[in-house]
C-alpha cells in the first residue's frame, strides 16, 4: 500500500534515521570502534603461501585429496564470511593469498592436516630423564601399573599430577560420584597455542619468515626431497610410535619440542605416540585414536555464564558420538588429547560422561580469541593430505590502490551523470535522487565496516564495482518511480493524486527487477570462488538497500512533495511538459466529445 496517509512518511524517514543511527552506533561504540572497513589483498597487499603435499610413502598426492584439501581449507578462510581470501590448486601445491599483513594467519590455514582424538596415558616435561626403574606399561594396557617414580608434568595446572588409568576414576572423583547428565564438559586450563619462537637453520640464521614448530612450513622443508622425507617419517614412526613401551619411555625422554617434526600428519592412528604439546611444554605419552578428526560435526565458542569463562562446544556425527560417550563414561578424571599433526593442541580432563548425540564442553582460561581458534581447529577437522609451506611471500598493494583510484573516479562520474540527467528531466526532484543516493551510501559504508570488524569480510576492487553497480540500480528505481509519476499525469491527474498512485505501480515493478538482480548475485556468490564472490556478495548487498532505501526515503520523500504547492508547479517537479501533453489530450477528448454530440444532434 502506498504512503498516503499524512504521519506515515515522516514515521519512515524516522525508521530509516534509527536505523542509520545504530549501525553508526556500532561502528564507533563496539568491538575495535575503527571506522574503516577491512581492505582486500589488491587494496591493503597481504601474503601469499604456497603449501606442499607431503605423502609418507613421497608419491605424488592425488587431484581427489588435493581438491578436498582445498575445499576445507576454503570453508576456514570463509568461515565467518567473505574475507576477500583466495585458495587455489597449482599442480601438487594449494596456494593460499590472505590480505593484511600479517603471514602467520595465511601459514595456519593449512595447519590441520590430520586431527586425532587420543587417550593420555602419561605425560610428564620435556628432557625428563628415563627412570631407572622398569619402563611404564605401553598405552592400551590399563590393568599394568604406570612407573611411580616418572615424574609428570601436565599440560595445565588443574589437571591431576598422575593420571589415572582407563578403569579408575580419578582421585577427586569417587566410583558412586554420580555422573552429570546435563552439560558435560572436560576441563582444559592451558588452551592453546601460543606461537613459540622460530627455529634457527642449521647455520643458526633465522630465516626472515620462519614458521613456528607447529606450523606446516619448517625450514627443513625446502631442502627435503621427497625420499629423504620418507625416510624421516618411517624413522620417527619407529622410535615414536613402537609397541615397546622402553623405546615409547626414551622417546619421551628424548624428544626435541622445539625441533621440527618429521612425523607431522604421518603418524599412524592405530599405534601410541609420543607427542608435544604445541608451546613444547609437556610430552604426553598418547593411546592409539579413538575418534578420526573428520568425525567433528561441530565446534563453536562462546562464553558460560555459569562458570564465567569462555567454553568451546563440541559435536560428533552419530558413529563417533556413540564412541566418545562410551569412553567418557569409562574413564571420567583421565585427559583425551587433542593431536593436530602429531602435537597435542589441547588435553582436557574428562569430568564428566556425555550422553550418545549430545555437546561436550571443553571449558578452562580461554580468552575469546584462543576459544575461537581452538572451535575453528577442531570444527574443520582433518585434511586428506599434510602440508608444509614452501613458499611465502609478500603481496605489494600499489596496483589495487591505482586500479582503486581509477575505479572510484569513474565510479564518480558516473553518478555525477546520472545526478544531471535527474537534474534535466526532473528539476528539483533530482535532488530527492542526489539525497537518497548520499543516504544509501552512508548506510552501504556502516555495513562494510561492521562486515569486516564481525564476519571478516573484506573489501577488494570486485566488491567495489559490485557497489558501483548496486547504488547505479538504486537510481533506476528512482527513474521507475518518477516515469510512473508522469503516466500517471499524462491520464490527467494532479502532481498530488499522481505520486501515491505512481508509487503503487512503481513499487511492483523495482521489487520485481530487485528480485532478479538479487538472485543473479546469489547465483553467482554460490557458483564462483575468490573475488567474484566479493563482487556477488556487495552486489547482493546494494540491492536489498536499494529495496531499503527507495521503500523509506525516496517514496516518502516524494510523497511529502506532493503535498507541498511548491514542488507541485512544473518549473520545480519538471512536470510542466507532460501537464501539457495531459492537457491537450483532455482538450481533444472534448473537442472530440463535442463533435461526437454535434453529428448526434445533426442525424436528428
Amino acid at each position: 500500500m502506498a504512503p498516503s496517509s499524512g504521519p506515515r512518511p515522516v514515521r519512515t524517514l524516522t525508521v530509516f534515521a534509527v536505523i542509520v543511527a545504530a549501525l553508526y552506533a556500532l561502528v564507533f561504540f563496539t568491538g575495535d570502534r575503527s571506522p574503516e572497513p577491512k581492505l582486500g589483498i589488491d587494496l591493503e597487499g597481504g601474503t601469499r603461501v604456497t603449501l606442499t603435499a607431503r605423502t609418507p610413502d613421497g608419491s605424488a598426492p592425488s587431484q581427489d585429496s588435493l581438491r578436498q584439501a582445498q575445499s576445507i581449507i576454503e570453508s576456514r578462510v570463509n568461515g565467518l564470511g567473505v574475507t576477500g581470501s583466495e585458495v587455489i590448486v597449482d599442480g601438487d601445491n594449494l596456494v593460499i593469498t590472505v590480505p593484511g599483513d600479517d603471514s602467520s594467519q595465511a601459514r595456519t590455514l593449512g595447519q590441520t592436516a590430520r586431527l586425532y582424538i587420543r587417550p593420555v596415558a602419561t605425560s610428564q616435561a620435556p628432557g625428563t630423564p628415563v627412570p631407572g626403574e622398569a619402563p611404564a606399561t605401553a598405552p592400551g594396557d590399563p590393568a599394568a601399573p604406570g612407573d611411580p617414580a616418572a615424574p609428570a608434568a601436565p599440560a595445565d595446572p588443574a589437571a591431576p599430577a598422575e593420571v589415572p588409568p582407563a578403569e579408575a576414576p580419578a582421585p577427586e572423583q569417587p566410583a558412586d560420584a554420580p555422573v552429570p547428565q546435563s552439560r558435560p564438559f572436560l576441563s582444559q586450563d592451558q588452551p592453546a597455542t601460543p606461537e613459540p619462537a622460530p627455529a634457527e637453520t642449521p647455520d643458526g640464521v633465522v630465516p626472515e619468515q620462519a614458521p613456528s614448530p607447529t606450523d606446516p612450513g619448517d625450514t627443513d622443508a625446502d631442502t627435503l626431497d621427497s625420499e629423504r622425507a620418507a625416510a624421516e617419517i618411517a624413522q620417527a614412526r619407529e622410535t615414536r610410535q613402537s609397541s615397546d613401551p622402553a623405546v615409547l619411555q626414551q622417546a619421551m625422554a628424548t624428544i626435541d619440542c622445539a625441533a621440527p617434526d618429521p612425523l607431522r600428519g604421518n603418524d599412524d592412528p592405530e599405534l601410541p605416540l609420543v607427542a608435544c604439546s604445541t608451546d613444547g611444554q609437556a610430552v604426553y605419552l598418547l593411546e592409539p585414536a579413538i575418534i578420526d578428526g573428520q568425525e567433528i560435526a561441530d565446534a563453536t565458542s562462546g562464553f558460560n555464564q555459569q562458570q564465567s569463562r569462555h567454553e568451546v562446544s563440541l559435536t560428533f556425527r552419530s558413529g563417533a558420538s556413540d564412541t566418545w560417550a562410551a569412553f567418557t563414561a569409562q574413564n571420567i578424571g583421565r585427559q583425551a588429547a587433542f593431536t593436530l599433526d602429531s602435537r597435542v593442541v589441547s588435553a582436557p580432563q574428562i569430568q564428566g560422561a556425555t550422553p550418545a548425540g549430545s555437546a561436550t564442553s571443553i571449558t578452562g582460561n580461554f580468552t575469546a580469541d584462543q576459544a575461537a581458534e581452538l572451535a575453528n581447529t577442531l570444527r574443520y577437522g582433518s585434511l586428506p593430505l599434510s602440508f608444509a609451506s614452501s613458499e611465502a611471500e609478500t603481496v605489494s598493494a600499489t596496483l589495487g590502490l591505482a586500479s582503486l583510484q581509477a575505479g572510484l573516479i569513474a565510479g564518480a562520474i558516473g553518478l555525477l551523470l546520472v545526478l544531471a540527467y535527474c537534474f534535466l528531466y526532473y528539476r528539483l526532484l533530482g535532488l530527492l535522487t542526489m539525497f537518497s543516493l548520499v543516504c544509501s551510501g552512508v548506510a552501504v559504508y556502516a555495513i562494510m565496516v561492521l562486515l569486516g570488524r564481525y564476519i571478516g569480510f573484506t573489501l577488494d576492487l570486485a566488491g567495489v564495482a559490485g557497489l558501483i553497480i548496486g547504488i547505479g540500480m538504486t537510481a533506476d528505481s528512482f527513474v521507475v518511480f518518477f516515469e510512473r509519476i508522469k503516466d500517471e499525469i499524462r491520464e490527467g491527474r494532479s502532481f498530488r493524486s499522481a505520486v501515491p498512485r505512481g508509487w503503487a505501480r512503481a513499487r511492483k515493478t523495482i521489487l520485481s527487477g530487485n528480485a532478479v538482480s538479487f538472485i543473479a548475485a546469489a547465483v553467482l556468490y554460490f557458483l564462483a570462488v575468490g573475488q567474484v564472490r566479493g563482487f556477488a556478495f556487495t552486489l547482493g548487498l546494494t540491492t536489498i538497500l536499494d529495496v531499503v532505501v527507495v521503500f523509506l526515503v525516496t517514496a516518502p520523500l516524494v510523497l511529502l512533495a506532493s503535498k507541498s504547492p511548491f514542488w507541485g508547479k512544473p518549473a520545480v517537479n519538471g512536470l510542466g511538459a507532460v501537464q501539457q501533453v495531459a492537457r491537450e489530450r483532455k482538450a481533444a477528448a472534448i473537442r472530440k466529445a463535442d463533435a461526437a454530440a454535434s453529428t448526434r444532434e445533426t442525424n436528428r
